[in-house]
Protein backbone atom coordinates (compact mmCIF):
# COMPACT_ATOMS: atom_id res chain seq x y z
CA UNK A 1 0.00 0.00 0.00
CA UNK A 2 1.65 3.28 -1.15
CA UNK A 3 1.60 5.80 2.02
CA UNK A 4 0.49 9.37 1.60
CA UNK A 5 1.93 12.52 2.80
CA UNK A 6 1.35 16.32 2.66
CA UNK A 7 3.33 19.02 2.67
CA UNK A 8 2.69 22.47 4.05
CA UNK A 9 4.99 24.71 3.55
CA UNK A 10 5.04 28.39 2.08
CA UNK A 11 8.49 28.14 0.27
CA UNK A 12 8.14 26.51 -2.87
CA UNK A 13 11.86 25.05 -2.79
CA UNK A 14 11.33 23.03 0.36
CA UNK A 15 8.06 21.65 -0.76
CA UNK A 16 9.92 20.82 -4.21
CA UNK A 17 12.77 19.27 -1.59
CA UNK A 18 10.30 16.74 0.31
CA UNK A 19 8.69 15.40 -3.05
CA UNK A 20 11.78 14.91 -4.81
CA UNK A 21 12.79 13.04 -1.05
CA UNK A 22 10.06 10.79 -0.63
CA UNK A 23 8.52 9.99 -4.20
CA UNK A 24 11.68 8.44 -4.92
CA UNK A 25 11.06 6.27 -1.90
CA UNK A 26 8.02 5.47 -3.46
CA UNK A 27 5.73 7.57 -1.39
CA UNK A 28 2.97 9.29 -2.63
CA UNK A 29 3.73 13.20 -2.28
CA UNK A 30 0.68 15.83 -1.85
CA UNK A 31 1.73 19.81 -0.98
CA UNK A 32 0.35 22.53 -0.09
CA UNK A 33 1.32 26.07 -0.47
CA UNK A 34 -0.68 27.74 3.02
CA UNK A 35 -2.28 26.44 6.04
CA UNK A 36 -6.05 27.23 4.39
CA UNK A 37 -4.93 24.88 1.40
CA UNK A 38 -3.79 22.14 3.61
CA UNK A 39 -7.00 21.89 5.44
CA UNK A 40 -8.62 21.62 2.37
CA UNK A 41 -6.22 18.62 0.78
CA UNK A 42 -6.44 17.15 3.76
CA UNK A 43 -10.31 17.14 3.94
CA UNK A 44 -10.61 15.88 0.41
CA UNK A 45 -7.95 12.69 0.72
CA UNK A 46 -6.85 12.36 4.34
CA UNK A 47 -2.74 11.74 4.50
CA UNK A 48 -0.50 9.01 6.61
CA UNK A 49 1.74 12.12 8.10
CA UNK A 50 1.89 15.74 7.43
CA UNK A 51 4.84 17.83 7.19
CA UNK A 52 3.93 21.48 8.53
CA UNK A 53 5.66 24.58 8.81
CA UNK A 54 4.63 27.33 11.53
CA UNK A 55 5.68 30.27 9.91
CA UNK A 56 3.51 30.84 6.94
CA UNK A 57 1.69 33.71 5.58
CA UNK A 58 -2.41 33.83 6.35
CA UNK A 59 -3.30 31.05 8.39
CA UNK A 60 0.06 29.92 10.66
CA UNK A 61 1.07 26.68 11.43
CA UNK A 62 -0.18 26.74 15.07
CA UNK A 63 -3.73 27.59 13.86
CA UNK A 64 -3.19 25.01 11.04
CA UNK A 65 -1.86 22.21 13.32
CA UNK A 66 -4.85 22.85 16.02
CA UNK A 67 -7.40 22.36 13.24
CA UNK A 68 -5.75 19.21 10.70
CA UNK A 69 -5.89 17.40 14.79
CA UNK A 70 -9.93 18.94 14.97
CA UNK A 71 -10.19 16.63 11.86
CA UNK A 72 -8.31 13.93 12.69
CA UNK A 73 -6.92 13.92 16.30
CA UNK A 74 -5.04 10.66 15.37
CA UNK A 75 -3.49 11.88 12.35
CA UNK A 76 0.88 11.41 12.71
CA UNK A 77 1.79 15.92 12.51
CA UNK A 78 5.58 16.52 12.33
CA UNK A 79 6.54 20.30 12.57
CA UNK A 80 9.34 21.17 10.82
CA UNK A 81 10.77 24.76 12.33
CA UNK A 82 14.19 26.57 12.28
CA UNK A 83 12.52 29.05 14.13
CA UNK A 84 10.67 26.67 17.36
CA UNK A 85 12.01 29.13 20.17
CA UNK A 86 9.77 31.74 19.15
CA UNK A 87 6.60 29.15 18.86
CA UNK A 88 7.30 27.43 22.45
CA UNK A 89 4.44 29.07 24.31
CA UNK A 90 1.82 27.70 21.49
CA UNK A 91 3.32 24.49 21.45
CA UNK A 92 3.40 23.97 25.11
CA UNK A 93 -0.31 24.86 25.14
CA UNK A 94 -1.39 23.00 22.31
CA UNK A 95 0.31 20.22 24.39
CA UNK A 96 -1.82 20.54 27.45
CA UNK A 97 -4.75 20.75 25.39
CA UNK A 98 -3.47 17.23 24.38
CA UNK A 99 -2.69 18.15 21.05
CA UNK A 100 0.03 15.19 19.66
CA UNK A 101 2.89 16.43 17.22
CA UNK A 102 6.86 15.61 16.48
CA UNK A 103 8.76 18.42 15.81
CA UNK A 104 12.48 18.69 14.23
CA UNK A 105 14.12 21.77 15.39
CA UNK A 106 16.42 22.53 12.18
CA UNK A 107 16.09 22.39 8.55
CA UNK A 108 16.06 18.78 7.34
CA UNK A 109 18.12 17.25 4.10
CA UNK A 110 16.45 14.39 2.04
CA UNK A 111 18.44 11.51 4.54
CA UNK A 112 16.75 13.39 7.35
CA UNK A 113 12.98 13.29 5.53
CA UNK A 114 13.65 9.60 4.75
CA UNK A 115 14.22 8.63 8.34
CA UNK A 116 11.88 10.55 10.16
CA UNK A 117 9.22 9.21 7.48
CA UNK A 118 10.74 5.45 7.82
CA UNK A 119 10.38 5.76 11.38
CA UNK A 120 6.58 7.33 11.54
CA UNK A 121 5.65 4.54 9.32
CA UNK A 122 8.00 1.28 10.61
CA UNK A 123 8.89 2.57 13.97
CA UNK A 124 12.17 3.92 15.36
CA UNK A 125 13.83 0.20 14.58
CA UNK A 126 13.91 0.91 11.27
CA UNK A 127 15.75 3.95 10.91
CA UNK A 128 19.26 3.42 10.23
CA UNK A 129 21.94 5.82 11.24
CA UNK A 130 24.99 6.71 9.27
Amino acid sequence: MQRHILVIDDEQSVRDAFALALESEGYEVDTAADGEEGLRKFSVNPPDLVFLDLRMPGMGGIETLRRLKGLSPNSPVYIVTAFYQAYLEPLQALQEEGVTFQLAKKPLGAHDIREITRSVFEGPEAVFHE
